[in-house]
């Protein structure tokens, strides 16, 4: 019974909300809408400090009337990224483009006939204990047929060109840095996301700090989003279970 009452009680709130809602909306009809208060992001309840992978501190020593510093390791300053906590921008060109078809086709005949001509002269019996008279000679017969077709095909083309900044989380103890970088991007009900994991080399890293996809090893690229839109493109949950649990 509690189950029951919490039902009940979540459907009346989900529908006073739904019609708190659509008053609204009533009540904004030819208002432009308001835009929001500037306020300081520290004092939201859901607020949380960014928690990101840092370098260990470095010792700096200066020494007098020299430009040079311990802590670099070159006379000009290089701008590239090259510590945990760096940034630095993936460049992402994708041209993807295939088509593969395959068909398959299979067939199969048994025919199986047995018989019982003899059986130490006791095969006559056999009328008495059936109830209609019997042909020894086709006592069993057996016949099956399997016939099995199947067709597929598939044919992809994409095309993604993008750029993302990516941050430095860990230097492996060869020099080569693992790179992690996400973004997410909602407008309206309707969220695109992009990430970027892998290893790449201090060397692939440009002058402008930037690095190719295709320079990045084990890349792990993801472009995808979440919204009502992409929920309408995909089959209910309901019809997915169907799918899976029904045999034939």
């Amino acid at each position: 019974m509690s189950n029951i009452k919490t039902t009940i009680i979540a459907l009346m709130t989900c529908s006073m909300l739904g019609a708190c809602s659509t008053a609204d909306r009533i009540a904004n009809i030819g208002k432009a809408p308001d835009m929001a208060k500037i306020t300081n992001p520290m004092t939201d309840p859901n607020y949380q400090p960014v928690s990101l992978p840092m370098p260990n501190p470095k010792k700096v020593t200066k020494l007098n009337n020299s430009l040079w510093q311990s802590n670099r390791t070159t006379f000009f300053e290089d701008q590239r990224g090259n510590d945990v906590g760096d940034i630095i921008t993936v460049m992402i060109d994708i041209e993807d483009e295939a088509n593969m078809r395959n068909e398959t086709e299979r067939k199969r005949t048994s025919d199986e006939t047995a018989g019982l001509d003899n059986l130490f002269g006791l095969e006559q019996t056999l009328n008495t204990i059936l109830p209609e008279a019997v042909t020894n000679t086709s006592l069993a017969d057996f016949d099956a047929a399997s016939l099995h077709k199947g067709t597929g095909r598939i044919k992809r083309n994409e095309d993604v060109k993008l750029r993302l900044a990516a941050l430095i989380t860990q230097i492996l103890p060869n020099g080569n840095m693992v790179i992690h970088g996400k973004q997410e991007v909602r407008v309206n009900f309707e969220k695109r996301l992009l990430q970027v994991d892998g290893v790449i080399r201090p060397e692939d890293v440009s002058v402008n700090n930037t690095v190719s996809y295709d320079q990045i090893a084990e890349a792990r690229i993801i472009y995808g989003g979440q919204g009502q839109i992409l929920d309408m493109q995909q089959p209910r949950y309901g019809q997915q279970l169907y799918d899976i649990l029904f045999p034939f």
